[in-house]
């Protein structure tokens, strides 16, 4: 799918998203039906080499449903992540795969997870459980990070769905992106063959290497979606509250004007969100580009510019998520009591903005812009940043 085809059909996903959002994340079932929206569409097959393409389509997305939008931004990162490793045949198959039967990938990667990767003879087996594993529940083939048994490596294992031994218990019912499936997963002595194996990484690996440095990009392109997502919430909250002030709202009587969108303070505050979307927006642009850049150099990135560019991504990511959670609470002053309303679903917004925006401690990301600023420093390689 060409560029300009792939950022047509994703707002045209969105629109559809949008339409119903408010039902679905009450219902809040699995997003089988979502996905299948996205194999249909063809988004599931968009290059996830291209960055700045995957980046867009993902935003767009997320102003019709984050949760949706988080879990497309992630299947990007995933496939492009996968050819970082060692087995590159696997690698091209999976692309493949996801082109030829529209399949959906996730992972379950988060650092504090106690999976285990057993070896004995030609196969790999794989046990324990992981936290937060996005997508997981309705993917067709899962990346699974594990510590070999005897802890002098770690493995990224592809398993598919259906394996024996796989289950996903019902415990994710947070306080937003519900539609995410980021539930739990289990693994009970799940089987995988050599072939299986995307990568190994020894353990006490020289972090300074061009490998390894390489492979630091994983955790900031996580950080890279979830600005776009964050930034696609406010594009949807602010279009949602519009929307609502033009058709629902009514004018304070001491406003002195028959129509909501005549009252100077209205105006005022949506000029001021406006502006902060705007800037969250081009942040978010330019963290891409500083990623995509990063990626285009392979091998010969140095920590150094890797460094500027986890400095895009964290100024970004601050900004975002700052805009985020200030735009989506304020559109209540400017939509009225009445917009409270269950029934008009503008809580979801601050409830998918809130519960990304404690994916990873925000300070983190303001100490490390701080101490570059201050001292010249860049920041250090961690699970991230």
């Amino acid at each position: 799918m060409k560029p300009t085809d792939a950022v047509t059909t994703a707002r045209a996903v969105a629109e559809r998203l949008r339409e119903d959002a408010v039902e679905r994340q009450h219902a809040n079932q699995p997003p089988l039906a979502e996905i299948d929206l996205l194999r249909e569409s063809g988004l599931l097959a968009v290059d996830p080499d291209d960055h700045r393409t995957t980046h867009a389509v993902t935003r767009l997305v997320s102003a019709g449903d984050a949760s949706i939008g988080h879990l497309l931004g992630y299947h990007y990162l995933h496939l492009w992540r996968a050819s970082l490793y060692d087995n590159e045949e696997l690698a091209r198959s999976l692309r493949h795969d996801v082109v030829a039967d529209r399949l959906f990938v996730a992972a379950v990667s988060n650092p504090r997870d106690t999976i285990t990767a057993t070896e004995g003879g030609d196969a790999v087996s794989v046990s324990g459980r992981g936290a937060f594993a996005t997508g997981c529940a309705v993917a067709d083939r899962l990346f699974v990070s594990a510590t070999r048994a005897d802890r002098t490596a770690r493995h990224v294992i592809v398993v598919r769905r259906s394996a024996e031994g796989i289950s996903h218990p019902p415990d994710w019912d947070n306080l937003g992106q519900r539609l995410s499936a980021s539930g739990s997963v289990i693994f009970q002595d799940v089987q995988a063959g050599p072939g299986d194996v995307l990568g190994t990484f020894p353990a006490g690996e020289d972090e300074s290497s061009p490998r390894w440095v390489r492979l630091s990009l994983v955790s900031l392109a996580f950080q890279a979606v979830l600005t776009q997502v964050l930034v696609g919430i406010v594009e949807g909250a602010l279009a949602e509250a519009a929307r609502y002030t033009r058709e629902s709202s009514r004018p304070w009587p001491g406003s002195g004007v028959e129509n909501a969108v005549n009252d100077p303070h209205v105006l005022v505050g949506y000029g001021h969100l406006d502006a902060d979307l705007r800037a969250a927006r081009l942040l978010a642009d330019e963290a891409t580009r500083a990623f995509a850049e990063a990626d285009a150099a392979g091998l010969a990135l140095t920590s150094t510019e890797r460094g500027r560019a986890a400095l895009a991504v964290s100024a970004a990511k601050v900004v975002s998520s700052r805009t985020a959670t200030d735009a989506t609470s304020r559109i209540f002053e400017l939509t009225g009591a009445r917009a409270t309303a269950r029934s008009s679903g503008l809580d979801r917004f601050w409830r998918d903005a809130r519960t990304l925006t404690l994916h990873d401690p925000l300070v983190y990301k303001a100490q490390e812009l701080g101490t570059s600023f201050l001292t010249g420093k860049v920041p250090p390689i961690t699970a991230y940043s």
